[in-house]
């Protein structure tokens, strides 16, 4: 499981648990306020039935006593006054009634009311005989009006220290609840993400400090699987680049040793030796050294040229020039050689306009001549071929030599890496065909091969043509002085 599920999990677990707590929050109020309007319209229909209840007594005072007006809450009251107050009274009761029970007694209430406020439009003595009846029926309506709302109030209490009640055991229940999973997520965190993090730490110091085969334990979430994993293929990636160093350096001893051996041989044999130094020997034996010497050079070349490259201080002077005039100059270098090979040169009528470094050009192409013709049988031919294709320049070098592997091919342009059956057949330490990648690209172009064992090998580099390349960027000139144009071939 990913950290980020794990997270997302346990995020909406504790959110879900969030919003139960507010929406019971909600629910309570709502409950609450819903029995505390109840509890309000209980007590204001108790009061209004009450002042009801004075005002048709102080009405049926006035009425029997022959009073002008009667005490009141604000001050006095007459007739009037009273019976005006009580069809009010009865519509705010109606109103606040809750129940169907409560609207049919005021309903009877007012009937009564009416009927005895119509009855005190009659004759004096009648209005004081037939003012009971009427009068008892709308007090007693009246009376269970009043002990309607007081149940009603009672109700609304109870329901409310019921809601209350379990208000408390709710709010406890997701109290626990939020308390048990902020300790299980701060748990499971230290164990799923926190240990396998503190791992990856450790690991990674321990491989800072020197011991190289120290590699990260891969387990907890996907990404910090992913994390450990990267890091162990870095790690085995840096061990392997070192082993290779190391390869490399012992192979340059080795390369080293060989002309340097061949130099110290010659010079002893030259100064020391029994038989007398003619002519012929010492043609020969300068002969040896010069060949010694411009091997040396060769590989220290390959060795600057990689180092500053990989330091990228790789500079050029872009010149426009013709492609078929590069070929040719290292074509007949090559020819005026005794190389036991046939060099086939094979170019357009027209000119083929690069914008590149003459020098650096040369230098790749004459590896890759070089190469071809180490690589392949004494007799074989080699062609040269420069061709347009649409707005890019091909220089072509193609020979009957062994071949390369599918393997082979995606080593070749890496620095130091050499195929099995090239170990064998030339000295060199496999640098050339990566510094040539490096200064292809440098002028914004491509080297590919096509080749498969025992079919030989084509070699094409591809250049954007001068016009295009006015169009891409330069490379810029780094701190150090240009490279010295190359005086071998790169191996």
């Amino acid at each position: 499981m990913s950290l980020r599920a794990w997270l997302a999990a346990t995020m909406g677990v504790l959110a879900l648990l969030s919003l139960s707590a507010a929406a019971s929050l909600v629910l309570l109020t709502s409950v609450l306020d819903r029995s505390a309007s109840t509890l309000g319209d209980s007590v204001e229909g108790i009061r209004l039935a009450e002042e009801m209840e004075v005002g048709l007594l102080s009405h049926e005072r006035l009425v029997r006593e022959r009073l002008a007006s009667v005490p009141a809450d604000t001050g006095r009251a007459s007739r009037e006054e009273l019976e005006a107050a009580l069809r009010p009274q009865l519509d705010e009761l109606d109103r606040l009634a809750a129940t169907d029970k409560g609207h049919a007694l005021l309903k009877s209430v007012r009937r009564d009311v009416e009927l005895y406020l119509a009855q005190q439009r009659g004759p004096l003595q009648a209005r004081v005989e037939q003012a009971g009846p009427p009068l008892d029926s709308a007090l007693d309506g009246l009376e269970r009006v009043i002990e309607l709302n007081v149940v009603q109030a009672r109700d609304a209490r109870e329901e409310a220290a019921r809601w209350n009640s379990f208000a408390d055991r709710v709010g406890l229940a997701f109290a626990v609840l939020l308390l048990a999973g902020v300790v299980a997520v701060s748990l499971l965190l230290q164990r799923i993400a926190l240990h396998p993090l503190r791992d990856i730490s450790q690991s990674m110091r321990r491989f800072g400090s020197g011991r190289k085969r120290t590699r990260a334990p891969e387990y907890g979430p996907t990404e910090l699987r992913d994390m450990a994993r990267t890091f162990n293929e870095m790690a085995n990636s840096l061990a392997h680049q070192q082993e290779q160093q190391l390869a490399f350096l012992a192979g340059v001893a080795h390369e080293l040793r060989n002309p340097l051996s061949a130099l110290k041989l010659s010079t002893a044999l030259s100064g020391r030796g029994s038989a007398p130094l003619t002519p012929e020997r010492m043609e020969r034996t300068l002969a040896l050294v010069g060949r010694q010497v411009e091997r040396l050079d060769r590989m220290v070349g390959d060795l600057l040229d990689s180092t500053r490259i990989e330091a990228g201080k790789l500079e050029l002077q872009p010149e426009v020039r013709d492609a078929r005039e590069l070929a040719r100059e290292v074509v007949e270098l090559y020819r005026s050689g005794e190389s036991g090979h046939v060099l086939q040169l094979s170019l357009p009528e027209t000119s083929v306009l690069v914008r590149v470094d003459p020098a650096r050009l040369e230098q790749v192409v004459q590896n890759l001549v070089s190469n071809a013709l180490k690589y392949s049988p004494a007799g074989s031919r080699v062609d040269v071929v420069v061709r347009q294709e649409e707005a890019e320049a091909v220089l072509s070098v193609r020979d009957q030599g062994i071949g390369i592997s599918e393997d082979e091919k995606r080593l070749l342009f890496a620095p130091f890496q050499r195929a099995g059956n090239a170990r064998q057949r030339a000295p060199g330490v496999g640098l050339g065909l990566s510094v040539a990648r490096r200064i292809v690209e440098a002028h914004g172009g491509r080297i590919v091969v096509d080749s498969e064992p025992g079919t030989g090998s084509v070699f094409s580099v591809w250049l954007p043509l001068a016009s295009v390349a006015a169009r891409l960027p330069e490379v810029a000139p780094g701190p150090s002085s240009p490279l010295p144009p190359p005086e071998g071939t790169l191996h």
